[in-house]
């Protein structure tokens, strides 16, 4: 898939979400990477050969307080080369494994955890 069309698919999803998750999705915005940063794998614990697809950097809404304004956005990294990589091995649709990371990252800025996000089966 080309860079551009990986962006529109990309955006497409956020479009596409549920009125009462778009309605709520406020200061953040949504953004294509190549691959994550060696930062970003240090950030979330992946160790060295290990894969991220997607990273959600900000501060949750569940942990806002009364003196969270004047804010930079919220940032959702998706990255092109690992979901790429992961679906030549699964044979998962670059779509919908583009989906399932923007809504997982999604879950995040809603104060989801990976913990819980696994509970529920995600």
């Amino acid at each position: 898939m080309s860079r551009d069309d990986f962006e529109k698919t990309v955006a497409g999803v956020v479009e596409n979400l549920p009125d009462e998750f778009v309605d709520r999705l406020e200061n953040v915005e949504v953004v294509v990477r190549e691959r994550p940063s060696r930062a970003d794998l240090d950030q979330t614990g992946v160790s060295r050969g290990g894969t991220l697809l997607g990273l959600y950097h900000g501060v949750p809404l569940t942990e806002r307080g009364m003196g969270y304004q004047l804010i930079l956005p919220d940032k959702i990294s998706i990255y092109r080369e690992p979901i790429e990589m992961i679906c030549e091995e699964t044979g998962i649709s670059t779509q919908e494994m583009i989906r399932q990371v923007v809504l997982h990252e999604i879950a995040h800025y809603f104060g989801i955890t990976d913990t819980k996000l696994r509970e529920l089966g995600y």
